[in-house]
């Protein structure tokens, strides 16, 4: 925004919320231009605020002076969602970060949405409860990020996604009226079903300040196997033979063997280096017999499948050592290459083992690597570009590589994201995903909403 603006929009939001909740220095402003990405913009001015009123406050600033404002998180995202492309004001919602009830009889909890979602599930596990998304950010997504992109995890397979836990929310609207939906009633079809309407709508319709999550009775058996494979594509064969079944594991994670070389070269856990790939397997309920048939079955059905070895973790110890190599991959693929680009395609269970087979096609056209893993169970692979882009031939590779992969993904009736949200880096694609009807419906969604265009321009659906 023009510097005559933006001093008078930061005088009015500190008049609002006070000096020390309003960061505008050089310094300050840096430390919101990024996420997960390796993307940046510089915003205008950030603003922390600590109740529904403040936020609503800093939102009729924003649309009495027509300017963006974008809500924030703790940054962790990776499709761009949360970068200030129009500069603007920044929304942190860190500092609304309490839970404001366990409610135990009626198995929910509210929130609001600056909490971290590893925190929140601490304190329900507490009460003998169970949040079941589980992000490969959990130590450091919040709620509210969770919820604006729909983010998933190792356990959607069996627990299904964030969406399917949000009873009702708080939500600004681009106005700065307060709009409550949903509720703690189990049944509730009274009008539109607007709470997912909001859901994965990345801020972009509005700002959800509180969340009420579902919860469900903690399952106190578990059982963790990691299942070796000589060959990448037998290990999604192997995920479709276990389904086919009607074996439904709580989760079913893909590593490549890239994957596995830089988590083993990091933590040196005993991981095997002499295989294609490996599945990480878990069971879990509420009988210990029936959860350790479960974890046999699949085993002798992976064997059968073409996997060369079967481990059943021993100990909570071992097991936990294996879901810290799990989300550690990400940050392991640095010592292959210094950026990379983590994508998240979404194909039908039974392409499973085609899309990897296109994938690593891809990969040997351009010439750069692409790292495999994901929650295979679901279908939703996370393809990591990995490249330098201090070398201007390696950085023009990127984009239409990642091009070549999405269309991948639509070919197999797949599409563009399961779990990370659109934002901006996927928009040259939604129009090929979605359809043109669906894409007007959308932008009339959001004219409706927000006619100014003020909440997150620029991300989710393509203007114009």
């Amino acid at each position: 925004m023009p510097e005559s603006l933006a001093t008078v929009v930061i005088a009015e939001l500190e008049e609002l919320l006070g000096s020390q909740s309003v960061l505008h220095a050089p310094v300050d402003r840096i430390a919101y231009s990024y996420d997960g990405t390796f993307a940046q913009h510089l915003p205008d001015v950030v603003v922390l605020p600590q109740t529904n009123e403040e936020v609503a406050s800093v939102v009729r600033v924003a649309a009495r002076h027509d300017v963006p404002i974008l809500p924030r998180g703790m940054g962790s995202g990776l499709a761009g969602g949360t970068l200030p492309i129009r500069g603007g004001i920044v929304l942190s919602l860190t500092r609304m970060k309490r839970i404001l009830e366990i409610d135990e009889e009626n198995m929910t909890a509210t929130a609001e949405a600056g909490i971290v979602t590893a925190d929140l599930q601490a304190e329900v596990e507490k009460r003998g409860l169970f949040y079941p998304p589980d992000p490969s950010s959990i130590k450091q997504s919040t709620i509210g990020g969770n919820v604006a992109c729909n983010a998933g995890g190792p356990r959607c397979l069996k627990y299904g996604v964030t969406g399917d836990y949000v009873m009702g929310m708080t939500v600004i609207l681009a106005d700065g009226r307060l709009l409550k939906t949903g509720g703690k009633a189990i049944k509730n079809v009274t009008g539109l079903n607007i709470n997912q309407l909001f859901v994965g709508s990345e801020g972009t319709l509005g700002i959800i300040t509180e969340v009420i999550l579902r919860l469900i009775s903690k399952p106190p058996h578990v059982r963790t196997a990691l299942v070796q494979f000589p060959a990448l594509e037998t290990a999604g064969e192997a995920v479709h033979a276990v389904l086919k079944q009607g074996l439904v594991p709580a989760t079913m994670e893909l590593l490549d063997e890239t994957a596995i070389e830089c988590i083993e070269e990091a933590m040196h856990l005993g991981l095997p280096l002499d295989v294609e790939a490996i599945l990480l397997i878990e069971t879990d309920g509420p009988h210990e017999d029936v959860v350790i048939r479960e974890i046999d079955a699949i085993a002798a059905i992976c064997l059968e499948t073409g996997a060369s070895r079967v481990d059943v973790a021993r100990s909570e110890e071992e097991r936990a050592d294996l879901w810290r190599a799990r989300r550690s991959v990400s940050p392991a693929l640095a010592r292959r290459a210094p950026n990379k680009l983590g994508e998240d395609i979404t194909v039908p269970r039974s392409a499973i083992p085609e899309a990897i087979r296109r994938i690593k096609a891809i990969s040997a056209r351009y010439g750069l690597p692409v790292v495999v893993f994901g929650h295979a169970g679901d279908g939703n692979l996370h393809p990591n570009v990995l490249f330098d882009r201090r070398d201007p031939e390696q950085l023009a590779k990127v984009e239409p590589m990642v091009g070549d992969i999405f269309q991948m993904a639509l070919d197999l009736g797949g599409t563009l994201s399961g779990e990370h949200g659109i934002g901006t880096f996927k928009l040259p694609y939604v129009h090929a995903a979605l359809g043109s009807v669906s894409v007007d419906i959308q932008r009339r969604i959001k004219q409706a909403l927000d006619p100014q265009n003020i909440l997150n321009p620029g991300k989710v659906l393509p203007e114009g």
